[in-house]
């Protein structure tokens, strides 16, 4: 695995290079690698668990309808989408037929572990700012199993990873929301954090 990652690597050699990835089962019954998309100097990097089906079939991270709701929410918060740089610790769909749809499937560890190198070098080439970690999957494995989302939702923290980090829930657990109301409050809650994390670059870029 180590051996894909380009010596004196970049978003582009990473992203040619990801092409190619076969270090775990989940390419063979995907359409292609979904690797990260945004600008080399963005200051906010959010990382979900994986592509879905819409993802899965464009190539590209957050398209689908949580995308379009993690569109919204950046927007009511004030941050340019252009301007972050989106991923996913799994570059592959992992899925699972139900009729005539594609259902999602939670990745393994030893998954996440095949694609974790990807996910490192994207860091390490952007140096983001603030790593925001979107749901349970992506913040466990960037902070470890013992995280809690529940627990820690919207705190900054210290990492290695960044100068500091968040993790919230994923735009799609808005999406299953039971009711209305949860949703609506979710969302809400959701925009804060997204805000917060807005105010937080702004202080330091200003520095």
């Amino acid at each position: 695995m180590e051996t894909l990652i380009p010596s004196h690597p970049t978003l582009r050699s990473l992203r040619e290079a990801a092409a190619d990835c076969k270090s775990c089962p989940l390419w063979e019954n995907a359409t292609q690698t979904v690797f990260g998309e945004g600008p080399l100097d963005a200051t906010i990097m959010l990382i979900g668990e994986q592509p879905g089906n819409d993802e899965d079939l464009e190539g590209r991270p957050f398209v689908g309808p949580a995308g379009r709701l993690l569109d919204e929410a950046l927007e009511e918060a004030g941050i340019d989408r252009g301007q972050v740089y989106v991923t996913n610790v799994v570059k592959h769909f992992k899925w699972q037929r139900q009729g005539k749809r594609r259902i999602h499937e939670k990745p393994k560890e030893r998954e996440m572990q095949a694609c974790k190198p990807w996910l490192e070098a994207e860091i390490a080439v952007l140096k983001p700012q603030l790593i925001v970690a979107l749901g349970a999957t992506a913040a466990q494995s960037l902070f470890g199993k013992q995280f809690r989302v529940t627990r820690q939702r919207g705190e900054l923290m210290q990492s290695s990873l960044a100068p500091f980090v968040m993790a919230t829930i994923h735009p799609s657990a808005i999406l299953r929301a039971p009711d209305d109301q949860t949703r609506r409050s979710e969302r809400q809650r959701f925009v804060e954090e997204l805000k917060k994390a807005a105010r937080l670059v702004a202080r330091e870029s200003s520095k």
